[in-house]
Parts: structure tokens; C-alpha cells; sequence
């Protein structure tokens, strides 16, 4: 099970479009997946499913489950000021230490507006993930100015669907 993590709670993002697009490239190489969207977690997450609160959150237990389960994750991350989002943070947070991700395998791909394409922030999160046990594959697309780069919600341009595509198969093998 490959888990695709939608990185932002923003509505209307591009990374929750992507994360669908990203979702079709994966089903159509044979994987089975799933999505996190950071859009749908409970309105009261932050007070009642982190620190001493972690498990007792029935609305957020499934998806700590789905967590817990999954073998290899997607995360999509967009840039905000120089980083990802801190909902992201939050969600990892709120998840099982050290457990939820030890061992497992990710791939991150980045997103933004400006000409970086999410370098830091995907540093940053590989950072922490690395710290939790996490392995983290090389290859991290970095789309940026992404707004010239997707139509209709996709990623158009053949540079970045190649990467995603050879990313999507090296995520697969890893």
C-alpha cells in the first residue's frame, strides 16, 4: 500500500490536485494507494488528537491506522515561507512515535510558485523523517512555478510528468 499525503489543509490547492493526478500515475503502474488529505482532518485535531490526547481522537484513529499499515508514502509538499506547511508538522506529530514511520519508505515531491520547487522544504521534511527511522528516495521532483506547469489540474509539461512518472517507478522498486 503506497499512501499519497496531500502536505497543506489549504482549500482549492494544486497539491491536492496533483496528489489525484500523482494517485493515477501509481494505480496505472499496478500499486495500490491511498490518500491523506490534510483538508479533511478533524476541525479539532490540534486540542484533541496530539500529546497527551494521541489515540484518543476517534475522528483522526483511522487514519493513524492507515498510517501504520502503509509500507511507502507520497508526500506532496508545497513551499510556505521557505518550508512545508505546518499542518504537515502537525500531522506527524500527531501520529505513533517512533513506530509510524520506522523502517517505511517515502518519496517527496515538491511544489511552488517561486524558482526553488520546494528545496527546502523537502530538506527540511526529509530532516524529519530521517530522523524517525524513514528512508527517503533520492529522486524529489521539484516543480516550480507550478502555476505555469499545470492545466486543469495536472502537471502538463513533459519535463515534470517525466519526473513524476520516473519517480512513480523507482518509488514502486524501492
Amino acid at each position: 500500500m503506497i499512501t499519497i499525503i496531500s502536505g497543506t489543509n489549504r482549500k482549492n490547492a494544486r497539491s491536492y490536485k496533483l496528489t489525484l493526478q500523482y494517485q493515477d500515475l501509481l494505480n496505472k503502474l499496478g500499486a495500490e494507494t491511498s490518500i491523506i488529505d490534510l483538508q479533511k482532518l478533524p476541525a479539532d485535531f490540534i486540542q484533541s488528537a496530539l500529546y497527551d490526547n494521541s489515540g484518543k481522537n476517534e475522528a483522526f484513529n483511522p487514519t493513524r491506522e492507515l498510517v501504520k499499515k502503509s509500507e511507502k508514502f507520497v508526500f506532496i509538499i508545497p513551499e510556505y515561507n521557505g518550508s512545508f506547511p505546518g499542518i504537515l508538522k502537525t500531522f506527524i506529530d500527531a501520529l505513533e512515535f517512533p513506530n509510524s514511520f520506522k523502517g517505511k519508505k517515502a518519496a517527496l515531491v515538491g511544489l511552488s510558485s517561486g524558482v526553488q520547487g520546494s528545496t527546502l522544504a523537502m530538506s527540511h521534511l526529509t530532516d524529519i523523517l530521517n530522523y524517525l527511522g524513514m528512508h527517503v528516495l533520492a529522486l524529489k521532483p521539484k516543480l516550480m512555478q507550478i502555476e505555469n506547469r499545470m492545466e486543469d489540474g495536472e502537471v502538463v509539461d513533459d519535463l515534470g510528468q517525466k519526473l513524476l512518472q520516473e519517480q512513480a517507478e523507482a518509488l514502486i522498486k524501492f
